[in-house]
């Protein structure tokens, strides 16, 4: 079942036409002259149109500090951070934190400042912990760090990339908080083959893992945010593989890889999709709206269409907009089966 188009949200309308949040269907969304767009301080040249416990010894891990060279900022990222080896999931259910440090209408990770933030995080760890103390929580912060765009810019891709100033200080703000991160991709009219690359340094550290969103694909040229963009199982196995690569060739622990979904064909062929023992996959409920549409969504395109592990996502805002206001508790979303192992807000 599809959202109707009054429930249904462009997940990240809020950055690419100008802060406005949509409702999102297969129709064009609308955006808001009236809000002005919200751009990274470094980003001068290009405005945002939108928006298991054991220390990890690796080759990737080891840095110039023994042989007195000066550390590089990545170099200091692998000397902080969670000590995690092997896989996260099942043993463990992953509660994070969605949006961009540059915009306070994507999604609460930049809708507070940092440290108030991370105790609302604190907070909600404990209901989950409260609701299911059979699986301990994992934080993480989810942050979007290519997103889509209203305008072509330069080269006429429709995303703008953050730059590694902003990368850094969020995998700093997870690494600090015993968090794990996760990045997260909007290609707008590029391809994952042409963006993974520009992350790849960051999927090098043991606790930073990918996220790719479907919803603003245009593999038909259209602008982002006027349609529902979509990824076929070819384009999830070219992320998998990715990732199993840098696994492999960093000695990492295993990575993790997050798809959104909230439509049918915001996914195709998912049979198509090949597990690998090195990456998690994790097909993530991704659409707003009254609780039983959240679930008829987890039902039909996530539990219907299931790869290997379940997400689920509560919006602070967009769930409570219409009638009959509820957000979902934990204990409501775990009476879903499969129970979600990936838990987002936004």
């Amino acid at each position: 079942m599809i959202f109707p188009k009054s429930f249904q949200l462009l997940v990240l309308s809020a950055l690419i036409i100008g802060g406005c949040q949509n409702s999102s269907s297969d129709q064009a969304a609308k955006s808001d002259p009236n809000t002005s767009a919200e751009a990274a301080p470094e980003t001068s040249n290009t405005k945002l149109a939108v928006s298991r416990d054991t220390v990890v010894t690796t080759a990737a891990s080891t840095t110039p500090a023994a042989a007195g060279k000066e550390l590089t900022p990545l170099d200091s990222l692998r000397l902080i951070g969670p000590k995690i080896t092997g896989s996260i999931l099942p043993d463990k259910r992953i509660l994070a934190y969605y949006g961009n440090p540059h915009s306070k209408r994507m999604g609460v990770l930049g809708e507070y400042p940092k440290d108030e933030m991370l105790r609302r995080l604190d907070r909600e760890t404990k209901n989950w912990e409260k609701a299911d103390p059979s699986k301990p929580v994992q934080q993480a912060l989810h942050l979007v760090a290519i997103t889509a765009q209203g305008a072509p810019g330069k080269d006429g891709k429709y995303r703008l990339r953050m730059t590694d100033y902003t990368i850094r200080k969020v995998i700093k703000w997870a690494a600090e908080h015993n968090a794990i991160c996760f990045l997260d991709v909007q290609v707008g009219l590029s391809t994952l083959q042409q963006e993974l690359p520009y992350l790849e340094k960051y999927l090098t550290l043991p606790y930073v893992h990918l996220g790719i969103d479907p919803e603003f694909s245009m593999k038909t040229g259209a602008r982002p945010g006027t349609k529902i963009g979509t990824y076929d199982a070819a384009d999830i196995n070219y992320a998998v593989n990715f990732l199993s690569r840098i696994k492999q060739e960093h000695n990492l622990p295993t990575k993790i890889l997050v798809v959104h979904r909230f439509t049918q064909r915001m996914v195709t062929n998912y049979k198509n999709i090949k597990l690998n023992p090195n990456v998690q996959i994790v097909m993530h409920m991704d659409g707003w709206g009254e609780p039983v549409l959240k679930r008829d969504s987890y039902r039909d395109y996530i539990k219907k269409e299931m790869v290997q592990y379940t997400g689920f996502k509560i919006f602070y805002h967009n769930d409570v907009k219409k009638p009959p206001h509820h957000l979902m508790t934990a204990a409501e979303v775990l009476t879903e089966d499969p129970k979600p192992i990936y838990i987002q807000y936004q």
